[in-house]
């Protein structure tokens, strides 16, 4: 199972922090008891019915026992005693339930405690009751009758049936047994690189030169020829004299010097041609910009070079005695056919996405999998967050991106992505299974060099590195790598050799584009309203990022007040324009400090919520909690204040 797509999935906080680098397993396990106030545990629930469903859902019905709707209640009055105010009674005081029950009747809210104590049940046994019945739940479990309306009939202490529709995660299945071997398909990349070939080839028949002692001191030197020489080194002053001497390891005594182009510093092969034995040339020569020694890398220097001895060099024949000197039992042909291989496979790390892509394309078709509809809507509202963040980072407008955030245009925009992010979980849990099943596993080192170079990188540029959030994230990149290599190995892929580029854009999504322009003429001259469209290249990965996306599922209600919002702000809008005060430049500098120094996923949040997009919850346990915005989130019960 893919973590990265089971913590998105499992995560019960709406703005997931489990983004990008991590892929930790945060959700554990709910605990199959239920503790009473007193500390003692109640019964596990007594029977429970599973359906299955389209999608990878199912429909469970579970019987909670009495023992555990009385727990359940007493622990929402407890944990309601701690914030209402009631005459008779101090703050935080133990409040009867039919005290407390009573009150909230008086508010119009009589069922509240027992609707809260339903919750309860559900959050606490549903995920054992499914997986009992050997099902791994995904997302929140949606009670089938409202806990509203279960409140009405529900008694602490005698037992109830809960039914509840939720995702779970399926299985995976080949369409034939080992369908992933042998996967079809193609890919682009470039022909073979024979100018590399041949400059190689070169390289090798120069490192196996033979050498032959010109006897004729007067013998001038030529390209191609060699020569040992002594050579004392001085800095060029700024008119290109000698100046300082060299360290002793820019100097030497009897080194040997090829004359070939590009193979020492500029000027000093050049400088010795037509020289003889017995010749000093002085030779003016610039150290190369990347040398090691810093001291000298860039800088000119002089050098006095004294000729001892001259030869010729002759370059072997590509024969098989050749190829025999370079490693015993080869032939031409085989040492050709090695060094093409060699040459290819580098050239060919440059086409691996383009190869991974082809495989991921064929191992979709041999799989069948039944994609969770939580899983398509956490992605798409990711995917969705992820482009208003570039929109507003390319400079788009916050009153502009506001007005694309709506269900609607949430809802085209899932539609749209829907069949790619389907085709992402399939390939995702594809990869993990066959990583378990093929025993594929990342050598350690591996990861502890992915480690180290990502740990410098944060160090230098000042960011925290939380090291057990990363490491499983490196860990599982490699070991998909290492996963369609194992493909590759054992498929039947055609490679199309092309100078040709690759288009840059996605030609499914251009004819998307398209018939959208279309449709927005087509209503421009019928003068019906235009639909404001989003769309985001599907190529985009799954990353997770705070979701904030509108619920595209929303309640009746909740699309009306929608409605009637934006009707609000249209009205407002006829009012005559408010000139807003431009941001100075010192409030622009922050904000770039500010996100800066944050991830792409706390960037991503940190935008939202300074769009006023997000609202984050204030957390009932702080000891600063301010209890009279308790009505803000039962305002149906009227019941804290």
């Amino acid at each position: 199972r893919n973590p990265n797509i089971a913590t998105a999935a499992t995560s019960s906080m709406r703005f997931s922090y489990h983004c990008l680098l991590t892929l930790l397993l945060t959700t554990g396990s709910a605990s199959a008891f239920i503790t009473s106030p007193a500390g003692r545990s109640t019964t596990f629930l007594n029977a429970n019915t599973l359906t299955r469903k389209p999608n990878s859902a199912v429909e469970i019905a579970i019987t909670a026992p009495g023992t555990a709707t009385s727990a359940a209640f007493d622990k929402a009055c407890s944990e309601l005693s701690k914030n209402v105010t009631i005459a008779g009674f101090r703050k935080g005081a133990k409040i009867p339930p039919k005290v407390l029950e009573g009150a909230l009747a008086a508010r119009g809210g009589r069922s509240a405690i027992r609707a809260q104590a339903i919750n309860a049940l559900v959050a606490e046994l549903v995920e054992p009751a499914l997986k009992s019945e050997g099902v791994t739940p995904i997302g929140q479990p949606t009670l089938i009758v409202s806990a509203e309306e279960l409140a009405e009939t529900f008694e602490p202490g005698k037992d109830i049936e809960i039914k509840v529709a939720c995702d779970v995660w399926p299985a995976i299945k080949f369409t034939s047994e080992e369908a992933y071997k042998g996967l079809k398909g193609s890919y682009t990349r470039k022909p073979f690189n024979q100018e590399k070939f041949d400059t190689a080839m070169a390289d090798l028949r120069d490192r196996y030169a033979e050498t032959s002692k010109i006897d004729d001191p007067t013998a001038k030197l030529a390209m191609g020829d060699a020569c040992v020489v002594n050579m004392v080194g001085y800095m060029a002053t700024a008119d290109g004299e000698k100046g300082e001497p060299l360290p002793n390891a820019a100097s030497g005594d009897n080194v040997e010097i090829i004359l070939g182009q590009g193979r020492y510093m500029e000027g000093l092969v050049e400088g010795l041609i037509g020289a003889s034995v017995g010749d000093t040339r002085t030779v003016t020569v610039a150290f190369p910009d990347k040398l090691r020694d810093k001291s000298l890398a860039g800088k000119k220097a002089v050098f006095d070079v004294n000729v001892l001895e001259t030869s010729t060099r002759s370059l072997p024949e590509l024969n098989d005695e050749f190829a025999e000197k370079v490693r015993p039992g080869l032939t031409i042909e085989s040492l050709k056919e090695e060094l093409r291989k060699a040459i290819d496979e580098e050239d060919s790390k440059e086409y691996v996405g383009a190869r991974n892509k082809a495989l991921a394309d064929a191992l979709a078709e041999v799989i069948d999998v039944e994609v969770p509809e939580t899983i398509v809507q956490q992605q798409a509202k990711e995917k969705y967050a992820l482009m208003m963040t570039e929109m507003r980072d390319g400079g788009t407008p916050d009153a502009e991106i506001k007005k694309l955030i709506t269900p609607e245009n949430f809802q085209k925009y899932r539609d749209i992505v829907a069949d790619d992010i389907k085709k992402d979980f399939k390939i995702s849990m594809a990869s993990d299974y066959l990583g378990e099943i093929e025993q594929i596993e990342v050598p350690a080192n591996q990861i502890d060099e992915q480690m180290g170079a990502l740990k410098k990188e944060a160090e230098s540029a000042g960011e925290a590195f939380e090291e057990a959030a990363i490491r499983p994230k490196v860990e599982a990149t490699l070991q998909r790598r290492l996963v369609f290599d194992f493909l590759a190995g054992h498929a039947d892929l055609e490679v199309i050799y092309s100078d040709q580029k690759e288009p840059e854009f996605d030609a499914a999504l251009m004819e998307k584009l398209g018939e959208e322009s279309l449709k927005r003429e087509q209503e421009i001259e019928s003068g019906e309203p235009i639909g404001l469209d989003v769309e985001e290249d599907s190529s985009v990965g799954s990353t997770e990022i705070k979701s904030m996306a509108e619920d595209a599922e929303a309640s009746a209600d909740e699309v009306e007040q929608e409605v009637v919002e934006a009707a609000k702000e249209a009205e407002a809008e006829k009012a005559p324009p408010v000139n807003e005060e431009p941001k100075s430049p010192e409030d622009g500098a922050a904000l770039a400090a500010k996100y800066a120094s944050m991830s792409e996923e706390e960037r991503a949040f940190a935008i939202l919520l300074d769009l006023g997009m997000i609202n984050i919850s204030p957390d009932p346990d702080d000891p600063n909690y301010d209890s009279s915005i308790d009505d803000d989130f039962c305002p149906e019960y009227d019941a804290c204040e």
